[in-house]
């Protein structure tokens, strides 16, 4: 069945993509009538493989306002779609405005990231991406010829924000950017990374999934303890190194919360309908891979969202090749990340903290089970600046008098507690994150 499931995806995505490609060159600019200046481009990462991005200018009249990038999770799902039009753009999906926009303090980069995902495509099945190191080289080239286009942004203070699966590829790339600055290859003024509800230690979270599950009433004793069993057999196989079959155990997992908690959305747990939502616990008729792909990225590209992006939207952006649907090839995207799904990269972001100059950001939603705070604090306190940080003095975050959150900080290191929120903390306390944003970048 997975085989065929390959295939199927496979098939799918070659039908989304032209037989020609969008070059460097292909660049628009759009300025919207009392709005923010606009500019998108594709990049040519790798024979075969072509990234697209969109930059909105800052509408703040700051000389100091940041650039910031976004990148969305999954993976597969579209920072120029999902994170635009859902959580930190100027518009929402009915394209209208958003009071909690980011635009209103710092320029915003989508990057439709890994290539596939999203207006991302590629010619054929050997140019997607298999790990995180492959993902942030495409990013550095990309991020280079952004520079190479927009080069007033090269002395702007440069953040990159980041959600779920997104903040396991954005240490890698911090990784390999702050090295290439260091070795002068590039030109940037690289300030931090801030990791949101991130798949950085998958384990951590999928242990804890039961326990958190427990402590909110979701689940009895003897729900907790099938959990439990179905995680630790998950943490063998990591133990084992046997990444595939830990991915595929992660999957029965997840269908062992949703059978004991009657359906618990594992991004709010308030939430329970959630937005065009599918329960794939009971679906006889899908393969592991496409029960996960149903609850991790087709929850990015619901109806609403797909008809704006593959409609309004591509024809505003023009240069999107004919043959290429937006999220097309969003399934196979996740399929060829399957071996590097459960690998952690923690050792990257203790890197991060110790030994480079830049602001190291942790935030995590109240609501969230797939990336829960009992999970995220468990990898975290392994981290070199543990001790450090334990001892920090933790402060309130307050919104129009009342709490709505927390934040630690040692060191270069900072962690927010982001309550009334779930793993998509700006969609569900939009106010909340933008306070985070300024924050961490200076402005507030």
């Amino acid at each position: 069945m997975e085989e065929y499931l390959l295939v199927v995806l496979a098939a799918v995505a070659f039908s989304c993509v032209s037989t020609g490609y969008v070059g460097n060159d292909d660049w628009m600019r759009y300025s919207s009538p009392g709005g923010a200046d606009q500019e998108w481009a594709y990049v040519d990462v790798r024979p075969g493989a072509h990234m697209f991005y969109w930059l909105y200018r800052t509408t703040s009249p700051s000389s100091k306002a940041p650039l910031v990038m976004w990148l969305q999770g999954g993976p597969g799902g579209s920072s120029t779609g999902f994170g635009n039009f859902e959580e930190i753009g100027p518009l929402d999906v009915q394209q209208r405005p958003r009071n909690t926009t980011w635009l209103s303090t710092a320029s915003l980069l989508f990057v439709d990231n890994p290539v596939g995902t999203g207006f991302s495509y590629v010619d054929n099945d050997d140019a997607y991406t298999t790990d995180v190191q492959m993902i942030a080289a495409d990013l550095l080239t990309t991020f280079q010829a952004f520079l190479k286009k927009a080069p007033e942004f090269q002395g702007v203070p440069f953040y990159v924000f980041t959600e779920s699966y997104g903040g396991k590829m954005t240490s890698a790339f911090a990784q390999v950017l702050y090295k290439a600055i260091q070795s002068k290859s590039v030109t940037c003024d690289f300030r931090g990374i801030a990791l949101g509800d991130s798949w950085i230690s998958p384990i951590d979270s999928v242990l804890a999934w039961g326990p958190y599950l427990y402590t909110n009433s979701l689940v009895d004793r003897k729900g907790l303890e099938a959990v439990n069993n179905s995680a630790q057999e998950t943490a063998d196989l990591v133990q084992q190194g046997q990444w595939v079959k830990a991915t595929e155990q992660w999957g029965t997992t997840e269908n062992v919360v949703e059978k004991v908690t009657n359906g618990v959305n594992f991004y709010n747990i308030l939430d329970w309908g959630g937005s065009e939502r599918v329960r794939v616990a009971d679906r006889q008729d899908l393969t592991y891979l496409e029960k996960l792909y149903q609850r991790h990225v087709a929850p990015l590209q619901a109806m609403s969202l797909d008809q704006l992006m593959n409609g309004p939207i591509r024809e505003k952006l023009k240069i999107i090749p004919r043959n290429v649907t937006w999220g097309g090839q969003s399934g196979m995207v996740f399929v060829k990340q399957q071996g590097d799904f459960m690998k952690p990269v923690t050792e990257i972001v203790d890197y991060l903290v110790i030994e480079t100059t830049l602001e190291v950001v942790v935030y995590s939603g109240q609501l969230d089970l797939i990336v829960e705070t009992l999970g995220t604090e468990a990898w975290v306190y392994r981290l070199q600046i543990a001790d450090m940080f334990k001892e920090a003095i933790r402060t309130p975050l307050m919104v129009h008098g009342i709490t709505n959150g927390f934040v630690k900080t040692a060191k270069n290191f900072s962690f927010y507690w982001i309550l009334k929120a779930g793993h998509m903390v700006p969609a569900d306390n939009g106010a909340t994150a933008l306070m985070m944003m300024r924050r961490v970048t200076g402005q507030q």
